[in-house]
């Protein structure tokens, strides 16, 4: 196991992408804390983590909320001791056009997508620093590259802010030992996706050299990739997940 010891926190973990990233980091040898605003959804990941012989520690918090972060990394610390491994996974997504998408929805998006990954990555790299070591690894999305691609006007541009942000983290938290990075996939089979329509989803996999529609445990992969030693001289970066279909 390529992570044996370490100590993953991540957000949005109780479905989909999040539960997936769980899983996989605890299969390489990590105690797990998710978060999460469904409490009941992650105390059953939660379950799941401890049957891989592993140990978990389900939070509830709003990861735009300030005071639910600090919460969530207190508790964290206080149970395990460290927090090596951060996974920004947390995000929402609210359709609209340009004329009809809400001011409230516009914060919303930009509050949990952009300022819910800055709250964690802050207050995890106060502990990483101490430890000298750390994994910060934000979900970002293809939207985040080029735009929205259906009708979401602020949910691309809180990607693109968070791939600046990874950016920019990557370069002031290296001398310290930690390294940022994200992962931008596209049309993974998520609940959000199992509710298209099959003439979208043809014409989606028709525009993917694959042909086919990722899975979150590929997404996963990427994750535990970028925070195992194999990938300890990898920072700033922006890992395409998306079969083809950008290639940058």
């Amino acid at each position: 196991m390529r992570l044996e010891g370490k100590v993953a926190l991540v957000t949005g973990a109780s479905r989909g992408i999040g539960r997936a990233i769980a899983l996989a980091l605890a299969k390489e040898g990590c105690d797990v804390v998710l978060v999460d605003l469904d409490e009941p959804a992650a105390q059953r990941v939660a379950r799941e983590v401890e049957t891989l012989g592993r140990r978990a520690l389900p939070v509830k918090a709003n990861v735009a909320s300030l005071a639910d972060v600090q919460r969530a990394v207190a508790l964290t610390v206080e149970k395990f001791g460290r927090l090596d491994i951060l996974v920004n996974n947390a995000g929402i997504i609210k359709r609209g056009t340009l004329e009809d998408h809400s001011d409230a929805d516009w914060e919303l998006v930009i509050s949990v997508n952009l300022r819910g990954t800055y709250y964690f990555s802050r207050e995890a790299a106060k502990i990483m620093k101490r430890q000298g070591w750390g994994r910060i690894i934000n979900i970002s999305s293809v939207a985040g590259k080029i735009g929205d691609i259906t009708s979401a006007p602020s949910y691309g541009p809180s990607k693109a802010a968070v791939n600046a942000l990874t950016k920019s983290l990557a370069r002031e938290l290296a001398p310290f030992g930690i390294t940022v990075n994200a992962v931008a996939p596209h049309a993974i089979e998520t609940e959000m996706t199992a509710e298209w329509s099959e003439e979208r989803r043809r014409a989606l996999i028709a525009q993917i050299p694959l042909g086919r529609m990722g899975k979150p445990e590929e997404v996963a992969a990427a994750v535990v990739f970028l925070a195992s030693p194999e990938a300890s001289f990898i920072t700033g970066e922006i890992l395409d997940v998306n079969g083809g279909y950008l290639m940058d």
